[in-house]
């Protein structure tokens, strides 16, 4: 089996590929990438997105950003569609209305941005800015940043649906602390998504809040399925188990991103990365067959220690 180290050595560069490399990736998978329904609607969303925190945080014109061109090009081919971004990460927002517009790839993108201010004036006026940075009128998903001043950010956010500025409502969080607040809100509000973290060696969330999830109809997103990376530094020299091949993982970011969307109330997950070869690879682990319950909580119990 491929480790991640392995698979992006063979025969990829680290300063990106050429699109009919990519292409040639993606041609390796024989079926459209999973969907999963949002349940207030129905509508259907591809499992696996994106994020862009730190991964488009670049200069205009540098190497990096001449490379998100590439990323983005290898999503859309690979059927990606949902990616969530902030304008607190650092020009992200901005550097990726501007590849969407001039790429022509915002009718085809789920974009999901947040509100993160503490009153309603600088929620407003961080509003405004996002419409403007990224290039549009509208978006598809408004989440409350972490769920800071939500008491005040949540109304205003239900206020810009009714608008049709947004089509969804939802809150978000990064860490356990933060799961029992959130699910006092799943329970007490009316919600489109939640966004939280969910990973082999962070896998609190299945105790609660993901199943309150599917009995209250709310859709998730999960974040931080690497943990920040902090994952492949402890896969770096262990073999996939031997079960990888049964569900066609070749690579340890396709077993992370696939133990999330294998929970059944996850609808997407969404990795960052800059680089167009491990976007390709991430984009995988939206095809095949997923874990077994027995395989989740093997994986859960070898990252626990």
């Amino acid at each position: 089996m491929l480790n991640r180290r392995q698979f992006l050595a063979t025969g990829l560069t680290a300063a990106g590929i050429s699109l009919v490399a990519s292409r040639g990736l993606l041609a390796a998978s024989p079926s459209p990438m999973l969907t999963r329904p949002i349940p207030s609607t129905g509508e259907r969303i591809p499992v696996i997105g994106a994020g862009t925190s730190g991964s488009f945080e670049a200069i205009p014109g540098s190497g990096k950003y001449e490379q998100l061109k590439d990323v983005l090009k290898v999503f859309f081919e690979g059927g990606g569609s949902v990616i969530d971004t902030s304008p607190n990460y650092s020009g992200a927002d901005e550097v990726l209305g501007t590849l969407l517009a001039d790429g022509g790839w915002r009718a085809k993108t789920f974009l999901a941005t947040k509100i993160a201010a503490d009153s309603r004036a600088d929620a407003e006026a961080q509003w405004a800015g996002s419409l403007r940075r990224l290039r549009t009128d509208k978006v598809e998903l408004l989440q409350v940043h972490n769920l800071r001043e939500w008491k005040t950010q949540l109304p205003y956010a239900r206020e810009l649906k009714e608008q049709g500025k947004t089509r969804y409502v939802g809150i978000t969080h990064y860490v356990d602390r933060g799961l029992p607040e959130l699910e006092q809100l799943m329970r007490n509000e009316k919600l489109d998504f939640i966004q939280i973290h969910y990973s082999v060696n962070a896998a609190n969330a299945a105790k609660t809040v993901l199943p309150l999830a599917q009995d209250k109809g709310i859709a998730v997103l999960v974040n931080r399925a690497f943990d920040d990376g902090r994952l492949f530094a402890r896969v770096k020299e262990r073999p996939l188990p031997g079960w990888a091949a049964e569900i066609g993982v070749t690579s340890w970011s396709q077993m992370f991103l696939k133990f999330a969307i294998s929970h059944p109330a996850v609808t997407a997950v969404i990795p960052a990365t800059s680089k167009p070869e491990r976007q390709a690879d991430q984009l995988k682990a939206g095809h095949g067959p997923l874990l077994s319950s027995a395989w989740q909580r093997e994986l859960v119990d070898t990252f626990a220690s």
